[in-house]
């Protein structure tokens, strides 16, 4: 899904159309928050999955640029995906002129990387990522203004290996911006109807911006929005916050608490910037 801007107890949900005929549903409702933050160069977010189902997508950090985070693909196979948009408009990749296309500056070891439409077009990185349900995962993307393009790098961290693995670098043009529109997201991308009726939960904290002025802030606000897909479910999803994490909740049984568009603020966040950052990033 392109940036903001992803029950009952038969096999479907149901909508009436103005014919008056009954329409499936094909998917559960694409949940977001946008933090509020300002425009920055360093963005860092721990993110655990509390409930998943094959075809679901956990975006741990959006930006208006891009997104990154973790799948339970159709298979059930584990990955994380950082992907970088092209400055230009359409989802055919191949329409895209080779010099308006998002460059790759870095390619870390065994990742793959291609060419995505569908949704705009742009750049994607892939990886195996044997991720687990409960447990914490860690994000960081850093941004570096080159001219009029910027440079995106992403990394994640190998819990195995007690290290940060460097994915990608994409470059693109962005008008001399850095990171901006700070969001995460729950999407069902498997969308096949019976995919409505299952559950999708993430937690999202310790999230954490680096201002342009070196600053690092802690975003503890954001905004609760949704997606307005005519084949998507309305009603059963949820978002907000407990324990000093804020939470989003999509599918199946959910019942919805928090008011589209409110702010969900957590107040005093026992958050900190971690002291194990890549080396080439300054706290």
């Amino acid at each position: 899904m392109r940036y903001f801007g992803v029950i009952c107890s038969v096999l479907f949900f149901v909508v009436q159309t103005n014919a008056g005929e009954q329409t499936a549903y094909r998917a559960a409702r694409s949940v977001h928050l946008g933090y509020q933050s300002p425009e920055c160069n360093a963005f860092y977010l721990e993110m655990a999955v509390k409930q998943s189902t094959r075809g679901s997508y956990f975006m741990a950090c959006g930006w208006g640029g891009g997104y990154f985070g973790i799948q339970e693909l159709g298979n059930g196979k584990k990955v994380a995906i950082f992907s970088v948009w092209d400055p230009t408009s359409g989802d055919d990749p191949r329409a895209v002129a080779p010099e308006e296309r998002v460059e790759c500056l870095f390619e870390g070891e065994g990742v793959r990387i291609k060419r995505f439409g569908g949704e705009g077009t742009g750049g994607q990185c892939m990886t195996d990522f044997d991720w687990n349900i409960v447990e914490t995962n860690r994000f960081l993307v850093v941004s570096d203004v080159q001219g009029e393009k910027t440079a995106y790098t992403g990394y994640i961290w190998l819990k195995d290996k007690k290290e940060w693995k460097k994915l990608v670098t994409f470059r693109t043009r962005s008008k001399g911006k850095a990171l901006r529109g700070l969001y995460s997201f729950v999407e069902d991308f498997r969308r096949d109807g019976k995919s409505v009726n299952d559950v999708r939960c993430a937690e999202y904290f310790n999230v954490l911006a680096r201002s342009l002025d070196g600053r690092w802030i802690k975003l503890n606000k954001a905004r609760f929005t949704a997606s307005n897909a005519s084949w998507e479910s309305k009603e059963n999803i949820d978002g907000g916050c407990y324990e000093n994490k804020f939470y989003l909740k999509t599918g199946g049984e959910t019942k919805q608490t928090q008011k589209l568009g409110d702010i969900i603020e957590i107040k005093e966040p026992n958050w900190t910037l971690p002291e194990d950052l890549p080396g080439e990033i300054k706290r």
